[in-house]
């Protein structure tokens, strides 16, 4: 597992801290936490490369129906 190292802004870090112990993890689980839902959450790559590109058979929406009458606003 990778080590990083990196400087913050006291105030910064007692806000983490503090967090921390809100959630009762470690400083360090609770930065790997805000980390994973930062970077783990992306769209997989190439994801909007893939628009348009269905290869089966058209697709279709089916009727709807009727709508139903509404009461008009005064």
């Amino acid at each position: 597992m990778a080590q990083l190292h990196f400087y913050i802004p006291d105030p910064i870090a007692e806000k983490i801290k503090h967090k921390a112990e809100h959630a009762h993890l470690s400083v360090s689980k609770y930065l790997v936490e805000l980390v994973k839902r930062e970077v783990a959450d992306q769209w997989p790559e190439g994801y909007f490369e893939l628009s348009g590109k269905w290869h089966g058979d058209t697709l279709e929406r089916p009727s709807q129906g009727n709508y139903e009458e509404r009461a008009e606003f005064d």
